[in-house]
């Protein structure tokens, strides 16, 4: 079984809804370990848009990296997201963060994930439920990349709340 850690994005429809539909889709694939609250964020990179809701997650699987990332491309496409433009507004993103302690680069895929250690929007949930982490790459744990990261201020806790138990059909 790979550990593995995802992050999980909507800004556009009924955001927390889509997370929690995003989160029941993969916990028919996946167990899924643990879930961090969601996050409310500014949008990064195309900022004329509305914020987004984001949470990590924390699975184990049996799947190959590549099955992983086909599952997630294909749950994007059934709850509605269309391609576009880099940073561009969406229904779903479900981004592979780690994949057990692989490094891996290549056409299609870099883990860990190539922007991960300059986005609080990521390691503000990541270090919630997972601090001690050690990224691969960079010898540090997330704790420590969370506390150095920049732009804390459009990160926040966001006041709703996904029931997890109810999702994973009461096997969280």
């Amino acid at each position: 079984m790979a550990t593995t850690y995802l992050c999980l994005g909507a800004n556009l429809g009924e955001r927390e809804k889509n997370l929690a539909q995003a989160l029941a889709l993969l916990a028919q694939k996946v167990k899924l370990e643990k879930v961090s609250s969601i996050y409310q964020t500014e949008p990064v990179g195309y900022e004329e848009q509305p914020p987004f809701l984001n949470l990590v997650c924390q699975i184990s699987t049996e799947m190959e990296l590549g099955e992983l990332l086909c599952l997630a491309k294909a749950i994007e496409n059934r709850m509605g997201r269309v391609p576009s433009f880099p940073n561009a507004p969406r229904l779903i993103d479900i981004d592979i963060l780690f994949y057990d302690n692989q490094i891996v680069k290549t056409q299609n895929l870099t883990i860990p994930h190539p922007r991960l250690a300059e986005r609080a929007f990521v390691l503000i949930p990541l270090a919630e439920i997972a601090p001690e982490l050690i990224h691969p790459e960079l010898s540090k744990n997330i704790a420590e990349l969370a506390s150095a990261v920049r732009e804390h201020n459009g990160v926040q806790k966001y006041s709703g709340g996904l029931n997890v138990s109810t999702i994973c059909g009461g096997a969280f």
